[in-house]
């Protein structure tokens, strides 16, 4: 009978950051392993919103070793961490009962599909894009140069690792032929010619785009797939941003309503009590832009790219008055409202990834969480 695989946390970790890389989030934000024992092992984990004590409590009820929510348990400096407050209070809960605690929060925001994506098609958006796209230094160009005979091997092996994406079109590269010259040294095992003798020989230039967080993946399977013992390869930075990644999301409704159906189908779809709306009711809506939290710093370009309505929370006063001046409408649905989607889908990703993997891990949905926020 063959031995059931131990996963841990650092397992679990692993294939969070595959699904929303560190390296997407924003520079003040805090992800990962914040609370727990990367060597511990892990059968069950809770998905939530929030950490504090009840959703520890909750992770305990339900036999989970771990939680991973969106919301940060540790964002901000600590100057201590005591029992008597938060985030200290929750902290000695996890440590206590043994539960870690990870999070995925702008990198999940930003990531593709994501947050942003979820909440878009929640709403019935087509054709979806990033609103705010993304910065420069997340794309690299890879330039390697490879053998006649074997450029195609080892072009497959750098697309099947991610590299050659552009846009919706993959499998992308530019390729030249040209003479490649070396001599190797006496200790050499060289793939063509002999060790101390100058070599020439056909040699293709092969270019590929590569996502800066897949970097190392991508040079690892060059490394495995390429005939030399020493390969000659480069990595430029460039100022391309990419389109496949950002903060919110804009699209469009299969067909035009008004800006107060829509604000109903957004009710409908969040299972919303209420919701804030800016804007004549009676306004054509057809492009939407969305913003899963706190999308208001998104105004001026959710106007700028043609948006009829923006779609967030946490919007104050003058930022709704900014938005009148524009014309573009506005619906407050809170950035509970706007977020608690979260916890199924994301439950859902990492269970077909566990599956796919046929790890003996059960991901669970904290139910019950509610809005702070009570309207009377």
């Amino acid at each position: 009978m063959a031995k059931e695989r131990i996963i841990r946390i650092h397992d679990l970790l692993g294939a969070l950051n595959g699904l929303y890389p560190p390296a997407l989030a924003e520079d003040w934000d805090n992800v990962g392993l914040q609370v727990g024992d990367p060597g511990s092992e892990v059968r069950r984990v809770l998905v939530c919103l929030d950490v504090n004590e009840a959703a520890v409590q909750r992770a305990v009820a339900a036999g989970a070793q771990a939680l991973i929510a969106h919301h940060p348990l540790l964002l901000k400096p600590l100057k201590r961490v005591s029992p008597g407050d938060e985030p200290g209070r929750s902290v000695f809960a996890a440590i206590r009962a043994e539960v870690a605690v990870l999070c995925a929060h702008t990198n999940l925001d930003r990531a593709c599909p994501g947050l942003n994506d979820w909440l878009a098609d929640r709403l019935g958006l087509n054709g979806t894009q990033p609103l705010l796209g993304g910065r420069e230094g997340e794309l690299l160009k890879l330039v390697v140069f490879i053998p006649d005979g074997h450029q195609d091997a080892v072009a497959e092996a750098l697309f099947a690792a991610g590299a050659g994406r552009i846009g919706a079109y993959d499998c992308c590269s530019f390729r030249v032929f040209g003479e490649g010259s070396f001599r190797a040294g006496p200790d050499c095992t060289p793939f063509i010619g002999r060790p101390g003798e100058r070599e020439r020989t056909p040699e293709w230039r092969l270019e590929v785009a590569v996502p800066a967080e897949l970097s190392g993946r991508v040079i690892n399977r060059l490394l495995k797939a390429h005939p030399y013992e020493d390969v000659a390869y480069d990595l430029f930075p460039l100022r391309n941003r990419r389109e496949d990644i950002g903060l919110g999301r804009i699209g469009r409704l299969s067909a035009e309503i008004s800006l107060e159906a829509f604000a109903r189908r957004v009710k409908d779809a969040l299972a919303l009590d209420h919701l804030r709306l800016v804007g004549d009711p009676r306004q054509p809506v057809e492009k939407v832009a969305v913003c899963g939290g706190s999308g208001a710093f998104l105004i001026h370009e959710a106007a700028r790219r043609g948006a009829d309505v923006l779609v967030t929370g946490d919007i104050k006063y003058h930022e709704a008055r900014s938005a009148e001046q524009l014309g573009l409408g506005l619906l407050d649905a809170g950035h509970f409202g706007t977020e608690q989607l979260v916890v199924d889908d994301l439950r859902a990703a990492l269970s077909a990834i566990a599956e796919q993997r046929q790890w003996p891990v059960e991901f669970v949905s904290m139910s019950g969480e509610k809005e702070p926020f009570q309207v009377i």
